[in-house]
């Protein structure tokens, strides 16, 4: 929220700036009367706004322009915000109370003491690779996608002939979802869920962040993603859980991976995708980072990220995979300017995001007997579990307009999406391959 009322206000001020500097525009903007269509159309360039820019503007104020532009003429824009409440302590209970429908879940089904892989990704695609709920439907869904007149369904009929067939589905499974929000519907993806194991738990206090709990005892082999296939005879032999939550932006992240820490006893892995802006890449590319600069803490957290370009190239067919990358996690990501990518292109950080820093500090907590430090340079050569770390590119800043906040990812994003949750479930299935040892040995 902070960021996005800053931007506001920087945004405003510059257009308040550009009109102070247009005498004869501030006295036209004095006037009662609104210009006409074709002359505020033109306003645009007198306000230097590119073309596009001006058009989305004029789309989202629509009957407001003019009142807006009176507004923005008139003064300029100083916020001041209250907090209230907004002490570490107050975020921290915050946080327990988001935790305790998901510790009452796994206390209620015998899953607390298992041993818990922790996963920050999205909702929907690592329950996609286990659940079988789009695979089972998929002639239905391709007659949906064949039919269908809506703009994205064209485009994926287009990516069916050259992108993977799995990926194609569930993305045709979410616009048909995003259009039929009835509550059958819903519940019939629920109830075939919850029979393999997976439980949607939605937030009824604390952080708006849902969470997944994925028994593997009960997903079935049949069921599993081709990509992931190889490795059922796992699922059958397996007591582990795996907690997905959508993962948070910010020092949200810290207190999330922190309560977890906390509360399950058997940790064996944490994994972290998320989006990020990319410095040396496109969007769609894959990015592994192993060093990260966090601006909350003024740390540079160096680690061994147990996921690597083999463990995504594979899966990966219209993006990159660039491994040994250098992220920075940032407050905002509507505040960076181009003297700031500069600066830290220079020094080799080519990732921009929000929560790897804010992660590796409740890491660090679980590492140390300490609090995380502030300015120091932390290198992890032992963690207590597993830590991977992905990130795939939704954002190229040197690029006008291609950012999220100008328009959505769209399809172009769920071919890294999906190589990074196969890299991240076939991680999770290899390491209980290897706690329990060959079939037949007794468990580790």
């Amino acid at each position: 929220m902070i960021p996005t009322l800053v931007a506001y206000q920087i945004e405003w001020n510059t257009l308040h700036q550009v009109i102070h500097d247009d005498p004869e525009l501030g006295a036209e903007l004095a006037r009662s009367a609104p210009l006409g269509e074709s002359q505020l159309a033109g306003l645009g360039p007198r306000l230097r706004l590119p073309a596009e820019d001006w058009a989305r503007l004029r789309a989202i104020w629509g009957a407001e322009t003019w009142p807006m532009l009176a507004e923005i003429a008139r003064a300029e824009q100083d916020f001041r915000v209250r907090m209230l409440g907004g002490t570490h302590v107050g975020y921290a209970k915050l946080t327990h109370r988001w935790w305790q429908p998901i510790g009452a879940y796994l206390a209620a089904h015998g899953l607390e003491d298992r041993p818990t892989y922790f996963v920050s990704s999205n909702p929907h695609a690592l329950v996609n690779l286990v659940s079988g709920y789009v695979r089972r439907r998929a002639d239905s869904l391709w007659s949906y996608l064949e039919d269908g007149e809506e703009r994205e369904l064209a485009e994926l009929r287009g990516a069916r002939e050259r992108g993977n067939p799995e990926n194609v589905l569930y993305y045709a499974a979410r616009l048909w979802h995003t259009r039929h929000k009835e509550a059958p519907a819903k519940d019939v993806r629920t109830a075939e869920e919850a029979e393999r194991g997976i439980v949607t738990i939605q937030p009824g206090a604390g952080l708006d962040v849902c969470a997944q709990v994925i028994d593997l005892a009960r997903v079935r082999s049949e069921d599993l993603d081709p990509r992931i296939a190889e490795l059922s005879p796992i699922l059958g032999r397996s007591d582990a859980v795996i907690v997905n939550v959508d993962y948070p932006l910010g020092m949200a992240a810290y207190y999330v991976l922190r309560e977890v820490v906390e509360r399950v006893p058997h940790l064996a892995g944490v994994y972290v995708l998320g989006k990020a802006a990319t410095l040396n890449g496109a969007v769609g590319d894959v990015m592994l980072s192993d060093v990260v600069f966090d601006e909350h803490t003024g740390n540079v957290y160096s680690f061994p990220n147990v996921l690597g370009y083999d463990d995504v190239a594979p899966w990966l067919e219209r993006g990159s995979a660039l491994d040994n990358q250098k992220a920075v996690a940032v407050r905002g990501t509507f505040l960076q300017n181009r003297e700031f990518l500069e600066f830290f292109y220079r020094e080799a950080y080519t990732v921009v995001e929000m929560e790897a820093g804010p992660y590796l500090s409740a890491v660090y907590e679980a590492t140390y007997p300490a609090r995380h430090p502030l300015a120091e340079a932390v290198h992890f050569r032992r963690l207590p579990f597993d830590f991977g770390l992905i990130h795939y590119a939704s954002d190229t800043p040197y690029t006008r307009a291609r950012t999220l906040g100008s328009r959505r990812l769209s399809f172009e994003g769920i071919d890294s999406t999906y190589a990074s949750a196969v890299a991240i479930l076939r991680r999770i299935l290899t390491r209980e391959a290897i706690r329990l040892g060959p079939i037949g040995a007794p468990s580790a």
